[in-house]
């Protein structure tokens, strides 16, 4: 049987720890993400530091990883469309089983485990789906395209289809009105 060498910046030696539950060992590593990850709105550009923090555990089973990530994504506002930069930390967990025992999604290869494949999974899967630039973002204006100020403007055009409400409220009169004026003295009906 001939062993290629597999060598990359998410690859680390099992070797030593291999079928000798209980024995551990950390690693941190900080890689450039070797491609852009992630699509739609929200992504990590190629070459952005991601730094994993990685603990290998030998268990019966296989090695146990668990891993601490924190990166950076960048992306577009999904209602004003403003570039964003915001840092992301995730962890995961994921059992590498060995060749031949039972079926796990990840195998201890020769004498190392490679995590881009989860370290990747786990980043694209943490994206925000529809990322905003702040949790109150009000969009931009349908009319200008314009991005939205906190208020709208006080000359700001009313749907045309509103005018009846508003001619109904104009008439009817204020409630509060109603309820400052004094009630009146029951005893003085009698």
């Amino acid at each position: 049987m001939v062993r290629k060498h597999v060598s990359g910046p998410f690859v680390l030696p099992v070797r030593d720890i291999s079928r000798k539950p209980g024995e551990m060992r950390e690693f941190d590593l900080e890689v450039p993400a070797p491609v852009k990850w992630g699509e739609g709105l929200a992504w990590i550009p190629e070459h952005e530091p991601v730094d994993v923090r990685v603990r290998l555990e030998s268990v019966h089973e296989g090695i146990l990883v668990s891993a601490e990530i924190a990166t950076t994504y960048e992306g577009q506002c999904s209602r004003c469309l403003t570039d964003l930069t915001h840092p992301l930390e995730v962890e995961f967990q994921e059992l590498f089983g060995y060749p031949g025992d039972e079926a796990t999604d990840f195998e201890v290869q020769d004498d190392h485990v490679d995590l881009e494949t989860p370290v990747r999974d786990a980043i694209v899967l943490s994206l925000p789906f529809q990322p905003v630039c702040q949790p109150d973002c009000p969009g931009l204006d349908p009319s200008t395209g314009e991005k939205l100020t906190e208020a709208p403007a006080p000359d700001a055009q009313i749907d045309p289809r509103w005018n009846a409400l508003a001619a109904l409220s104009a008439r009817t009169p204020d409630h509060d009105d109603e309820a400052s004026r004094p009630a009146a003295d029951d005893t003085e009906k009698s």
